[in-house]
């Protein structure tokens, strides 16, 4: 399937939501990086002293899963609006569109008050072009 065109007034009305989804999608991801390295934790502490810290492991493998569902499903949410999630920590969303005959993307990241950025589709954020 051919990925969505945008324009950029298309692009531009869904920030709010965007900027709503990206928020979460940092909050979550922020919670599964902290279960792993607290899995990680656990393991080495378990294979160094021996302490039973088993039921403790178990229940963080239990958060880590509720959260790596949660992460998948806000990043869903944010590609079902066509839309492409390069970086979840920079909040950086790209939106294919139409430039001068060619496919390229605009490009937005989290903050940003509106879309003033475009790049080729190869290049990407160090690529980024003022749209004027």
């Amino acid at each position: 399937m051919r990925p969505r065109t945008f324009t950029l007034d298309e692009a531009s009305s869904l920030l709010p939501r965007l900027s709503e989804l990206l928020l979460q999608t940092q909050e979550c991801k922020l919670r599964h990086d902290q279960h792993q390295d607290q899995i990680a934790e656990y393991t080495r502490r378990m294979s160094s002293n021996g302490d039973i810290l088993e039921r403790d492991l178990n229940e963080t493998r239990q958060e880590l899963a509720k959260a790596a569902a949660e992460l998948s499903s806000l990043v869903e949410k944010v590609q079902e609006m066509g839309c492409e999630l390069k970086d979840i920590d920079q909040g950086l969303i790209d939106f294919r569109a139409e430039r001068e005959g060619r496919e390229v993307y605009l490009c937005w990241k989290l903050g940003e008050p509106d879309i003033r950025w475009w790049h080729d589709l190869e290049s990407g954020f160090a690529g980024r072009q003022p749209l004027e």
